[in-house]
């Protein structure tokens, strides 16, 4: 038996009287229809099949920009040939009113809108941030072997009629799945449908095609589905999937109750790099999802401590502000955005929770944590200190402003800390910002945004009078924070950190290089670590394994890592070549070490507030 699927909007209204009536079909949805098997010059034909139309002229629009990414990318610049229309398929007019943007006259005759979609990661060109689309946020066209599908760099919007219901079919090579957190209710192995309930709900939901290669598990009631695109097989969903779920269940016990998402999808491309690929590294948060885009030839010990900053990051946006969010957010303009004042909260709470939970979660160590805040301090200073916070998220899409938004991700969650200390602090260790976080969700929640000029009443009256004076004077205000009042509070100062060089290092001089292989090779003329004399390492030997465990130059961040993680005197085997012979060298790890200003505990009697900053 063959199901038939009707939207749930489309109705049929009878028009006319006597015996004889006449039947009209009005069509209440948006139909939209992408073909993945016919490619043509690498572009993806997109067929739209309009809702009833009553005005005499339509505009339909890509957009100029999508929430989370603060920059106007113009996806209707990757657009080609776009024709409307009848129901006879006789031609409407169509006039280009600008990047984005096309007008249809007669529009009440509108049937079908058809174009080309071009993908975006052929167009990249640099890493430097800013230039070109995000390629979390872009798109991909690679016939039988890849598609990203960020629905909004294929699929615009009529306007006035973004909240309409739209029923999407994609056709696809057989053999390829679309990894997604919508539900397909086609059966068929070439053909899905997917239904949102209105334009932001489907540019919400990415979709990646690709071979299989994905693991599913659950964590307290959410269904978490992770699927990666490898062009060269290099990495797999199963072997990187321990990372992810490790990562996921420490952010669940850490958010306790604050979510209640059934399912939650990581779409993870990596790119190759070289030629016309992928260029643009890191994410893109959604609310049920998120895409990634690496380079494949990380080591997998590095992608997976990478997918742990990067991810949780991401993943942490169902607090804010996918859960919490002002009118900015919720009725976001893809065209003529007006941008919120609250980047302090949305991306910088954000990044503070992405470390705050791995100390939390003991995925890092205090001195870790600690590491990383100084960090981001050093980082702030980098931009102008001065400037009013909420100013700039009001005007971060224009100069001077646009220059300083990836603060948002430095003094933005350094706010968040202070926040969080302040709280702490007051409420004797029994609060914090989480719970803060906590209150507005039930306040508010995805489906009732806030007023912009609002959210700092509401947060005092939720906390504590020094919480707005803080924002008064370090977020709305022009004075810089002086992050030491802040550490004190938990008993931590500034003093000299003990840190372990690297056993390959000479100091600052690195004793190991590539040669044509992209082999390890210790390094001529150079003096050697005690570790490497220690081990009997000589001048051109070939390091191919550590403990029984391949490296490259392909793995060199991955071999950093690991080394770095010994403890003194702990065993070592390395495995080489000299002059053509394998050789095996047994050893212990050795240090040196160097001391340089950091953060660290000046005041223990300050332990239990501590305690319950970093582990409550």
């Amino acid at each position: 038996m063959k199901k038939i699927l009707l939207s749930f909007a489309t109705a049929l209204f009878i028009i006319g009287c006597g015996s004889a009536p006449k039947t009209e079909q009005l069509r209440n949805d948006v139909g939209v229809h992408l073909d993945l098997i016919q490619v043509k010059d690498d572009k993806v034909k997109v067929t739209i099949t309009a809702p009833t139309i009553q005005e005499t002229e339509i505009v339909y629009h890509l957009p100029k920009i999508i929430p989370g990414t603060y920059s106007e990318d113009d996806y209707g610049k990757m657009i080609e040939e776009v024709k409307a229309f009848d129901k006879d398929g006789n031609p409407l007019t169509v006039t280009t009113l600008d990047k984005n943007s096309w007008s249809i006259k007669d529009a009440q005759k509108l049937k079908t809108l058809t174009y080309f979609v071009n993908d975006t990661y052929d167009t990249e060109k640099s890493m430097r941030f800013g230039e070109g689309i995000f390629s979390p946020a872009g798109t991909n066209i690679l016939a039988d072997k890849n598609f990203m599908i960020n629905q909004h760099g294929f699929i615009g919007y009529f306007e006035g009629k973004k909240d309409l219901p739209y029923l999407v079919k994609i056709s696809h090579p057989e053999g390829l799945f679309g990894a997604t957190s919508l539900t397909d209710s086609d059966p068929s192995s070439t053909e899905d449908l997917f239904l949102a309930n209105r334009y932001s709900e489907l540019v919400d939901n990415p979709i990646m095609y690709a071979k299989p290669d994905y693991t599913t598990f659950t964590v307290d009631g959410m269904e978490i589905l992770f699927s990666i695109y490898s062009p060269s097989g290099k990495h797999n969903a199963a072997a990187l999937s321990p990372d992810i779920e490790r990562m996921i269940r420490a952010q669940k016990k850490f958010l306790g109750p604050i979510n209640n998402n059934k399912k939650y999808s990581i779409l993870l491309y990596l790119s190759n790099v070289t030629g016309a690929d992928a260029k643009g590294f890191g994410a893109l948060e959604h609310n049920t999802s998120t895409t990634v885009v690496f380079p494949e030839m990380m080591g997998k010990e590095m992608l997976g401590k990478q997918l742990i900053d990067v991810v949780s990051h991401e993943f942490f946006h169902i607090v804010t502000p996918l859960g919490v969010h002002s009118n900015e957010i919720h009725y976001f303009d893809f065209n003529a955005p007006k941008m919120s004042q609250h980047l302090w909260m949305y991306e910088g709470i954000t990044e503070y929770f992405a470390n705050l939970f791995q100390v939390n979660q003991g995925l890092i160590s205090e001195d870790d944590f600690y590491g990383r805040m100084r960090s981001k301090i050093k980082n702030a200073k980098q931009f102008k200190d001065n400037m009013s916070f909420t100013e700039m998220s009001q005007n971060v899409l224009k100069a001077p402003y646009k220059d300083q938004y990836t603060n948002v991700y430095e003094k933005g969650a350094l706010i968040g800390m202070c926040l969080d200390i302040i709280i702490r602090e007051k409420s004797n260790g029994e609060r914090g910002v989480l719970d803060l976080m906590q209150k507005l969700t039930n306040e508010f929640g995805p489906s009732r945004p806030f007023e912009d000029s609002a959210l700092f009443d509401r947060v005092v009256a939720l906390t504590y009078p020094e919480v707005g004076d803080f924002l008064r004077t370090h977020v709305s205000g022009t004075t810089p924070i002086d992050y030491d009042v802040y550490f004190a509070k938990m008993g931590v100062g500034k003093g000299k950190v003990k840190k372990k060089d690297n056993p390959f290092f000479l100091k600052y001089t690195p004793c190991i290089t590539a040669n044509a292989e992209k082999q390890i090779t210790v390094r001529e003329s150079v003096e050697l670590s005690e570790f490497m004399k220690s081990m009997g390492l000589k001048a051109n030997d070939v390091i191919v394994a550590i403990n029984e465990k391949a490296f490259s130059m392909d793995d060199i961040a991955s071999l950093m890592d690991t080394v770095q993680q010994w403890n003194e005197n702990e065993s070592v085997t390395l495995t080489i070549k000299r002059d053509g012979k394998t050789l095996t060298l047994k050893g212990k790890a050795l240090f040196s070490y160097s001391e340089s200003e950091g953060f660290m505990v000046i005041d223990s009697t300050k332990n239990r507030l501590k305690e319950s900053w970093l582990k409550g």
